[in-house]
């Protein structure tokens, strides 16, 4: 049965909010989820040897998946058939739900079609986490117990999400919208969980890794606006005054009670491997694990996005010079993850095909990140671009990376390249599983 749960996507445990039940399990969790009532759409759903739902049986089959759950009307389930905009983008995307099936189209679908939608889930997803955390920030000064809380809620919905086994996509959103603050806490904590989950951290370091991923910034709430971000025209005094957040994020971290390696996280974001960092110059071995992760990937996402747009670095670029340029001040086996992560073209990046079209890749699958899926500019295509999976196109590969001027107006237009960057996740859908390649791939310039 494929129900839609009315709930915000941090309301809940399972990866979307439009799924196909597939275990008793499931049915015991939403029974849990103080639900009044469960949407769900018979032609999504099937028989348990495969078949399709039969006609007629609406009433009886959304009875027994909500087992005391007020069931909906053969009205209201021809409603539910018709879900909106956002649960036509989550169902959509239900394929990428662990254990989801999917029923065979009578029409093929159209790839670039089920791209869009699945985006927009996550764009609506990591809108929701932003939302939750301009909340906690506006705690943290006044209510620093419930800022805790709220901040605890957050990062246990993300991580409960990357819990189930299984390949998880990274994926680039479209132009970050509102503030900037919450924008950067969600790319490190979303980027840190996610290498996280990759370097095998139990559950509980990961839940104190979000924690601490989430609030590492929160000392620039007491600076003024002009040092909340690093410039290279500070003068001595902006930049004591903007070093000073890592002493005061401890001491708001503190008066919110939070757990041990969090504090390190916020205690411990700036500094470095090589011990030139801040503010206390320790080195690798005196580095807690946690911060080592939020460390690098604070230090990548700071160079997608800096304070001046006309800095900025491309994502390649970015994990290209972390890799060659700055490998002594982060912990060798955190790099190599972020580079199995997001592979050498993360997405974001501009790329140029060995069939010489280029391309903006969209999506990365960390089973496979060497063949990244991207929107390549295809002037046989009515608007101009075409949605292409490299997995399933061996004869083509990607040359190297451009620069978002390079490319000409027709190709800025049909690919959108984006001026900051903002990730997400979702989970893979079981077709992409695709064998891991043994060696982690080298950015170009490392070698």
């Amino acid at each position: 049965m494929f129900v839609h749960l009315d709930l915000g996507w941090m309301a809940h445990p399972f990866p979307l909010s439009s799924f196909r039940l597939t275990q008793p399990e499931q049915i015991a969790v939403i029974r849990h989820l103080g639900l009044k009532r469960v949407r769900w759409s018979p032609e999504r759903s099937v028989l348990p040897d495969g078949g399709p739902w039969p006609a007629g049986g609406a009433a009886a089959g959304a009875g027994g998946a909500a087992g005391d759950q007020a069931a909906p009307s053969p009205g209201a389930a021809g409603e539910a058939a018709m879900p909106d905009a956002t649960e036509s983008a989550a169902a959509a995307a239900a394929a990428s739900a662990p254990g989801a099936g999917a029923v065979a189209p009578d029409v093929a679908p159209d790839p670039w079609a089920e791209e869009q939608a699945r985006a927009r889930l996550c764009e609506r997803q990591q809108q929701e986490a932003c939302r939750a955390w301009r909340l906690l920030a506006d705690q943290v000064l006044g209510q620093p117990d419930q800022a805790r809380e709220t901040a605890a809620a957050l990062s246990r919905s993300l991580v409960d999400k990357l819990l189930p086994a299984g390949d998880v996509c990274v994926r680039v959103l479209a132009e970050p919208r509102g503030d900037r603050a919450s924008a950067h806490a969600l790319n490190v904590a979303v980027l840190s969980l996610l290498l996280g989950r990759q370097l095998g951290l139990a559950p509980d370091l990961q839940q104190e890794l979000g924690l601490g991923s989430l609030l590492h910034d929160i000392g620039k709430l007491n600076l003024p606006d002009r040092v909340r971000w690093p410039r290279e025209d500070f003068s001595a005094a902006e930049l004591s005054l903007y070093r000073d957040h890592v002493g005061q994020g401890v001491q708001l971290g503190r008066r919110m009670s939070l757990p041990p390696g969090a504090l390190l996280v916020l205690g411990q974001h700036h500094e470095t491997a090589d011990g030139r960092g801040f503010p206390l110059g320790v080195k690798q071995a005196q580095m807690n694990r946690l911060a080592s992760i939020v460390a690098l990937v604070n230090a990548y996402d700071n160079l997608c996005n800096p304070a001046s747009l006309a800095r900025a670095l491309t994502p390649h670029e970015a994990l290209s010079r972390l890799f060659s340029q700055h490998r002594r001040q982060h912990d060798e086996a955190v790099m190599g993850g972020l580079v199995r992560l997001l592979g050498i073209y993360p997405p974001g990046t501009v790329v140029e095909l060995s069939d010489g079209r280029p391309g903006l890749v969209l999506r990365v699958n960390g089973h496979h990140p060497m063949r990244p899926q991207l929107r390549v500019h295809d002037l046989s295509q009515p608007d101009g671009g075409l949605w292409l999976d490299l997995a399933r196109h061996p004869a083509l590969s990607v040359r190297g990376s451009l620069r978002p001027e390079q490319l000409g107006l027709q190709a800025r237009q049909a690919l959108e390249p984006r001026q900051r960057t903002a990730y997400f996740f979702e989970m893979a859908a079981p077709d992409e599983a695709l064998a891991e390649s043994a060696d982690a791939p080298t950015p170009q310039g490392a070698r």
